[in-house]
């Protein structure tokens, strides 16, 4: 036997059976980088009726959603205590300059649609005493308003409800946040195919030196592709705990960069979702809008009536009641209206007081192991079994190309 091999290392031939590892090694590099590309593309499926392929995170946004979700919100941040730390005075001083505009803008259009030919009577000092008397009360309508939003945050705003409707409407979104988090894991799980693939090639080479059976390099074929993807996922997971063996300190890849996943992933979060922008627009549009509307109502009738101050009795008596509540509903309805395009002024403060950012990343960083690798083993959980697979019947049919082309003369 030996001497067979021997004589086949001096024959021409040897350069076919070297061949064996290195083309193993490929198999091992394309069937990971495939099947990484088909978790996370195409986006929409593509393909004809139900013959085709989606990527497995857009595939399952809905899904792959609340997971993420459920780590931000069971672990990482409460939306109640983030609010705890706006100021309502704050945000009425940084809304001050644009709440001057609209106290004159509302007030005027106001009087002029509902008491015309009063107000074009009154005399100028009156006028610039009412908007004065209005630009007084309407930043502490802010501040009070603010302080109900605090204390209703849990009614007025969803969390949970923002952040899955935002994923599962941006699919990229979501690939995103896996990506950017778990980039060395999936450079590792590239890498490693290509390694472990010439470790198993070797096998391979010694198995068909001794044993040239048609169904031996497809079937090796299989099993590297399946076992370098295999091998990849426990070494990115496993062992959550540090382990040492001799010298040696071993711990999956992904929860020895705990540190590094935290940072990118409050990144991404913070900046494309969690933004104060997003989270004041929500308050505004959501589900629980109307509720907001009615406090804010309430708040700006409430100014509306000081500001009338004595003169309230002679209008009603002049004007009707029915009239004034018009007014007083009118006024609250533009600002309504009008806060939606005013409220950009305090996004600035509200990025820092609600600290998203730096609130994620110490928190994910200081997660127990089995908790942290909750987040990025999900996405792989779910749908392993069709890496493993794909990476089977990739490699088998590489084995088989690799019998026809390279070996082709030996079958014959």
């Amino acid at each position: 036997m030996w001497d067979n091999l021997l004589a086949l290392l001096s024959t021409n031939e040897f350069w076919q059976y070297a061949s064996i590892p290195f083309v193993s090694a490929i198999v091992g590099w394309g069937t990971n980088v495939i099947a990484l590309k088909m978790t996370f593309y195409p986006i929409k499926f593509f393909g004809i009726w139900k013959i085709g392929w989606q990527g497995i995170i857009p595939s399952r946004a809905g899904f792959m959603a609340a997971k993420a979700v459920d780590l931000l919100t069971k672990n990482l941040i409460s939306i109640e205590e983030r609010f705890t730390q706006i100021e309502p005075e704050r945000v009425a001083e940084e809304m001050e300059p644009v709440l001057q505009r609209l106290s004159e803008q509302i007030v005027r259009d106001t009087m002029e649609e509902k008491a015309p030919m009063i107000w074009e009577a009154a005399p100028e000092m009156i006028k610039t005493r009412i908007f004065q008397k209005v630009s007084t009360e309407l930043p502490e309508v802010v501040e009070e308003l603010m302080e109900d939003v605090k204390t209703n945050i849990t009614d007025l705003f969803d969390l949970k409800g923002m952040v899955v409707e935002e994923l599962e409407a941006n699919p990229e979104l979501l690939n995103l946040i896996f990506t950017e988090s778990g980039k060395e894991e999936f450079k590792f799980i590239e890498r490693s195919g290509f390694y472990f693939g010439f470790l198993f090639g070797l096998f391979q080479m010694l198995l068909w030196v001794f044993w040239q059976e048609v169904w031996i390099l497809p079937a090796a074929g299989l099993v590297v592709g399946w076992a370098t993807n295999f091998l990849a996922l426990k070494l990115i997971f496993e062992p959550l705990n540090p382990k040492k063996f001799g010298p040696w300190r071993f711990q999956g890849l992904f929860i020895a960069r705990q540190v590094e996943v935290a940072a990118a992933y409050a990144k991404v979060v913070a900046s494309q979702i969690l933004t104060s922008e997003n989270i004041f627009i929500r308050l505004l549009h959501g589900p629980a809008h109307e509720r907001l509307e009615k406090i804010v109502h309430l708040h700006v009738k409430k100014a509306v009536d000081s500001s009338a101050g004595i003169s309230k009795p002679l209008f009603q008596l002049t004007q009707g009641t029915k009239r004034y509540l018009q007014i007083k509903q009118t006024v609250a309805q533009r600002f309504v209206e009008e806060l939606p395009h005013s409220i950009h002024h305090l996004f600035g403060y509200a990025e820092e007081a609600l600290d998203i950012e730096n609130t994620l990343r110490t928190r994910m960083q200081a997660l127990a192991p089995e908790n942290f690798v909750g987040f990025l083993r999900p996405i792989f959980q779910e749908d392993e079994w069709k890496l493993i697979l794909v990476g089977a019947v990739l490699g088998a049919l590489a084995g088989l190309a690799q019998l026809i082309f390279i070996f082709g003369g030996l079958i014959i």
